[in-house]
């Protein structure tokens, strides 16, 4: 949620080491940022600078809403949790996961999960074409991570998300509300959760850490400096 007088414009020159380390790193009292520039190189440089980027309409003008996060939900895979509840879906084997197999459907099953997605036409696009994106040189590779019920193929569960080098940050999910499919969102978050770290990723940027179910999953609480100190160092 905004809670700022007002939003500095960030623009692509300034998206240096330089100036982001000795200007908006240290500001302790700012987290949200605007930027127009919507190619997919200052997207990538934003996510590299550990900000997560949503979006904003202004006076009818779309902009991308980086947020430097004052704090973060990070998972480090040997404190992972699995509820019982979890471990008896995992052993009755209804699922099948799978990770960019379809990328648009888990996007559509987003906006319609959240009526007020930040999603819009703009940001969708711009998805699409990160997704899309081959042979780029920055270590970088939107994700869409998948759950469906192996006896009717529905799409159950889903996330976008992205990779660098061996982080991966989630951006937004879904889980299907109907009660025969009860946990299985949280089935969803620990087989990712176990692909991460059988493939030998640093950490899981949670994101925001308000959510009582990042930390059900095992996840700590880290500081601004705290997350960046890890974040620079493993990309």
């Amino acid at each position: 949620m905004l809670s700022q007088d007002f939003l500095y414009l960030l623009s692509k020159e300034q998206l240096n080491k330089k100036f982001i380390s000795e200007n908006i790193y240290p500001n302790k009292k700012l987290n949200y940022y605007l930027c127009n520039d919507l190619s997919l190189e200052t997207y990538i440089k934003l996510c590299k600078f550990g900000f997560i980027s949503t979006s904003i309409i202004l006076d009818n003008n779309f902009y991308l809403l980086p947020e430097i996060q004052f704090e973060y939900a990070i998972l480090d895979f040997n404190n992972l949790h699995i509820s019982k509840k979890v471990k008896t879906l995992i052993k009755n084997s209804e699922y099948k996961f799978c990770i960019n197999r379809d990328f648009k459907s888990v996007l559509n099953q987003i906006q319609n999960y959240h009526k007020d997605s930040w999603i819009e036409e703009n940001y969708e696009k711009l998805l699409i074409n990160l997704n899309s994106l081959k042979n780029n040189n920055s270590n970088f590779k939107l994700l869409s991570i998948e759950l469906y019920d192996k006896n009717n193929k529905k799409l159950v569960s889903g996330e976008i998300g992205y990779m660098i080098s061996k982080t991966y940050t989630s951006l937004t999910g879904f889980s299907s509300k109907s009660k025969e499919y009860n946990n299985w969102g949280k089935l969803q978050m620990v087989l990712l959760a176990i692909y991460l770290e059988e493939n030998k990723f640093d950490f899981w940027n949670l994101g925001h850490p308000y959510m009582q179910y990042k930390f059900d999953l095992g996840a700590k609480l880290y500081s601004r400096d705290d997350f960046l100190k890890r974040w620079l160092n493993s990309i």
